[in-house]
């Protein structure tokens, strides 16, 4: 029976591919990654020539089985996806949890995902956290707030940069002008930054200074 790998690739900084991650890609069938275009020039920056097939979170629930048989048939799989570690608000769950369920095994690499650095970067506890990804949109978003709202962790969120003042905002409205907030973007890439204070005062800077780039936000947890 195969394996499967999940890989983590740099989420900006090249340096940070590992030794070990370069090597499995190298030896695997089959890589599985969330947009060929962005993962080939990955591979070809670190000389990988494994052959590709795209696996997101838009044709995931259709290939999960074909490519149990595969790991069954004996196949090593590596699944990366744009940036980051797979499935950490990225696809990978579903193929993991497919594989458990079949007795394959899967092997998790370390390496870069995004809320990491951010959480550290922040100065918040984080003896406790929890990691809350993407908001819901529309529905439930405030549901959500209401319930965040006694939580007494450090949250953590990714968050698009044209929905950072809308959501900074909202943190304000449910949260209070004063909860602590520490907004990480472009992280280990050439215009890195961090701003941190209360949320009325980073709100006010990003609205004299829009954001741009990828975003990870912490805020401290209620008192």
């Amino acid at each position: 029976m195969g394996k499967l790998y999940i890989v983590p690739t740099p989420i900006g900084n090249l340096e940070d591919m590992t030794f070990r991650a370069i090597r499995i890609l190298k030896e695997v069938d089959l890589i599985l990654a969330e947009d060929t275009r962005t993962s080939g020039k990955l591979l070809k920056h670190f000389e990988i020539s494994t052959h590709m097939h795209s696996h997101h979170m838009h044709n995931e629930h259709k290939t999960v089985e074909n490519l149990v048989k595969r790991l069954q048939a004996g196949e090593n799989i590596a699944l990366i996806s744009d940036a980051g570690t797979p499935a950490i608000s990225d696809p990978g769950f579903l193929l993991t949890r497919a594989c458990v369920e079949n007795g394959i095994e899967v092997d998790c690499l370390p390496g870069a995902t995004a809320f990491v650095p951010a959480l550290v970067n922040s100065g918040l506890p984080n003896d406790k956290f929890v990691f809350e990804g993407f908001l819901p949109d529309k529905k439930g978003r405030q549901t959500r707030f209401l319930a965040l709202a006694e939580e007494y962790r450090t949250m953590i969120f990714y968050v698009s940069p044209h929905k950072l003042n809308k959501t900074l905002a909202e943190f304000m409205q449910y949260f209070g002008a004063e909860r602590p907030v520490s907004v990480s973007r472009e992280l280990s890439k050439l215009h890195e930054e961090t701003v941190r204070g209360t949320a009325e005062e980073v709100f006010n800077h990003f609205e004299a200074k829009p954001a741009k780039g990828e975003i990870v936000v912490c805020v401290g947890g209620k008192k």
